[in-house]
C-alpha cells in the first residue's frame, strides 16, 4: 500500500478539527472534557468502531476505548493513544480563537494534541475508504487527565498497552519535525506553607506569612536546578484578604531528569526540604511521577520503519529523547515498542500562540496511515 496515493485533504481535515478545537476541554472541567469525548466518540462510531465509555474517577472526565473490526481481533495489535484534555481554561477561545492565516491555524489544544488525534482518525478512515485491511487490529484510547500527569488513568493506560504489540502516540512533532523514541522522567510535588495569622494593618508583627515562606522556598527549589535535574514551581495559591497575614499558601513543583537515578536524587532532595524557621511550617508531598522511557532496540526498529515511510513520502523524521512527559513514558518504560511525537507540526503548545502547520495534517496523516497499514 502506497500512503502517498491516499487523498488526504488538509483543508477538509482542518474544517473537521475546528469543531474539536472549539469544544474547550480543560483537564479540571470534567463536564467539558466529557463533551469532547462525545465528539470523538461520534467520529469513531462513524468510522466503524465499537465504543466503550470508561467512567472518570478522582474528579476527572471519562475515557473512550474504541476497537475496529478485524479478522483476528484477539491478537496483540496497535494501540493509538492520545489525550483530549488541554491546559487551556474555559474562555480561552476569547483570546485564542480558532483562526487560519496561510499555512498556520491557531486555537486552544490544536497542537497538543487534538490535531494529532484527529489526523489519526483520518488515517483510519482513509485506509477504510481505500479498502486497505491492517495486518494487526487497531485500538484507540482517548484519556482525560494527561496534562496533570495522568493520575486517574495510568492504570488504564498500562493495562491496555500490555495487550498490544505496538503503541503509537500522536503527540506533537518535535520542532525539527522529528518523532520521540524516549522521554525524560518527571515528578510532581505538592507544597504547603503554614504561618501564623494576624491583622496586617494593625498588628503585622504578630503574624508569620505563609506567602513569604513559600517565596523563600520557591527560590530554594528553583536554585536546586542542575544540568542533570531541573526544578520549577509552576502554581502558587495563597491569601484571601490583603489586610490579613496569610496562614496558608500552597503550590506545585515539577522536576525533570534524563536519567531515573538523577530524578530519584531530586525527589529525595525535595522531600528533605524543611521550613526556614520554627515559627512557620513547610511540607512537601510527592505527586504523580512519569518514569524514564529509554530508547531500546525494539523502539528504534519501530522508528526505523516510520523513517522509511516518511522518506518515501518525501520528508525526514529524526528521532530523539524528549522532555515534556507524555503517556508514552508509561508504555515505553514497560518495554512495549512505542513511537511518540507522531502528531502535527506546529509550535506554541500551552500558550496563547498555540498553532499548527495546516499541511502537516495531510503529510503526517499519510505517515500514520502507512504505519497502520504495514506494521505486523
Amino acid at each position: 500500500m502506497d500512503p502517498s496515493a491516499l487523498p488526504f485533504d488538509a483543508d477538509a481535515m482542518l474544517t473537521g478539527l475546528r469543531e474539536w478545537v472549539e469544544c474547550e476541554s480543560p483537564t479540571f472541567d470534567a463536564g467539558s472534557v466529557n463533551r469532547m469525548m462525545d465528539l470523538a466518540s461520534r467520529a469513531l462510531v462513524l468510522g466503524g468502531a465499537r465504543i466503550e465509555r470508561i467512567a472518570g474517577r478522582m474528579g476527572f472526565g471519562d475515557c473512550v476505548r474504541a476497537t475496529f473490526p478485524h479478522a483476528t481481533p484477539d491478537v496483540p495489535g496497535i494501540l493509538l493513544m492520545g489525550h483530549l484534555d488541554t491546559v487551556h481554561p474555559i474562555g480561552t477561545l476569547q483570546t485564542l480563537p480558532f483562526r487560519r492565516e496561510g499555512n498556520k491555524a491557531w486555537g486552544p489544544g490544536i497542537q497538543d494534541m487534538k490535531g494529532g488525534n484527529y489526523l489519526t482518525l483520518e488515517a483510519i478512515r482513509q485506509l477504510q475508504r481505500a479498502g486497505v485491511k491492517t495486518k494487526l487490529p487497531l485500538t484507540v484510547l482517548f484519556t482525560s487527565d494527561e496534562e496533570v500527569g495522568s493520575p486517574s488513568t495510568r492504570d488504564l493506560i498500562e493495562a491496555e498497552a500490555a495487550r498490544h504489540k505496538y503503541v503509537l502516540v500522536p503527540e506533537p512533532a518535535r520542532a525539527d519535525g522529528g518523532v520521540v523514541t524516549g522521554r525524560y522522567a518527571i515528578a510532581r510535588f505538592n507544597l504547603e506553607a503554614t504561618g501564623r495569622p494576624s491583622h496586617a494593618g494593625s498588628r503585622p508583627g504578630e503574624g508569620r506569612s505563609a506567602i513569604k515562606e513559600m517565596a523563600r522556598k520557591l527560590i530554594e527549589i528553583e536554585d536546586m536546578t542542575t544540568e542533570d535535574c531541573t526544578f520549577s514551581v509552576g502554581v502558587i495559591h495563597g491569601g484571601q484578604w490583603v489586610n490579613c497575614v496569610t496562614t496558608t499558601c500552597t503550590g506545585e513543583a515539577l522536576s525533570m531528569a534524563k536519567r531515573q537515578e538523577d530524578l530519584d536524587r531530586g525527589v529525595e532532595a525535595m522531600l528533605a526540604l524543611r521550613a526556614s524557621s520554627n515559627e512557620v511550617q513547610f511540607r512537601v508531598t510527592r505527586g504523580v511521577t512519569r518514569p524514564v522511557w529509554e530508547p531500546d532496540a525494539a523502539g528504534m526498529a519501530l522508528y526505523e520503519r516510520a523513517r522509511v515511510i516518511a522518506s518515501r513520502l518525501g520528508f525526514h523524521i529524526a528521532s530523539q529523547s524528549s522532555g515534556g512527559g507524555s503517556d508514552g513514558n508509561f508504555t515505553g518504560a514497560m518495554g512495549i515498542p512505542t513511537l511518540d511525537g507522531l502528531g502535527v507540526a506546529g509550535a506554541g503548545a500551552h500558550t496563547l500562540d498555540e498553532h499548527i502547520m495546516v499541511d502537516s495534517l495531510a503529510y503526517r496523516g499519510k505517515l500514520m496511515a502507512g504505519l497502520l497499514a504495514t506494521l505486523d
